[in-house]
């Protein structure tokens, strides 16, 4: 008997084979017979999960949002308001989803403009719910600074730590996962440091 929990976990697995292909080939050029051998079912047996492949990008880009919107918040009530605190937890939380989640950066690169508009809204509206988490605390640090300087540096990091898809793999790319980890700290907290410059 197939149990709540196992249908969870295979979902899962289906989202996450998805990311990696689609971010791999394009979102056209896989198909859902790839995808579902990908996890050891059948192309068909994938519609038990998802109405069709749409359905898996429109999840996967909203569902990130959206995790990385609740984990930032829980980094800020964790942090318990002490500025330096927070802006560290948020930092190590995205630089965990720039590690480890490099292949949905790059299917928010190219495809985000394939969501239906009402899942693309809701893309975006998550994004700025999560800037603005950022930009709060960074004028908490640097409260000299006005508020577009403050939001122009959020991207701007997050632009450098959302930039590991770029930066390939193997000896002439990523270093190891904890020195790479630590190099991203390290220019994330200098950029903002570099605004009271």
């Amino acid at each position: 008997m197939t149990t709540r929990t196992d249908a969870l976990t295979r979902r899962e697995q289906i989202l996450k084979e998805a990311a990696r292909l689609f971010a791999e080939r394009g979102f056209h050029g896989v198909g859902v017979d790839e995808i579902g051998a990908a996890v050891g079912i059948s192309g068909p047996g994938l519609y038990r999960h998802f109405p069709g492949k749409d359905a898996m990008l429109a999840e996967l880009l909203v569902g990130i949002s959206g995790r990385l919107l609740d984990g930032g918040r829980r980094r800020v009530a964790e942090a318990d308001g002490v500025p330096e605190q927070v802006l560290a937890s948020l930092i190590d939380g995205h630089i965990d989803f720039a590690l480890d989640d490099r292949p949905l950066i790059t299917l928010h690169d190219r495809e985000l403009d394939r969501l239906r508009d009402s899942d693309r809204k809701l893309v975006r509206q998550l994004q700025r719910q999560y800037v603005e988490l950022w930009v709060d605390v960074v004028r908490k640090l640097h409260p000299e600074i006005p508020e577009g300087q403050a939001r122009a540096a959020v991207h701007a990091v997050f632009g450098l730590l959302n930039s590991t898809p770029h930066l390939g793999s193997g000896a002439n790319g990523l270093p190891g996962r904890a020195a790479m980890e630590a190099l991203l700290r390290r220019l994330a907290h200098g950029a903002f440091a570099s605004l009271s410059a």
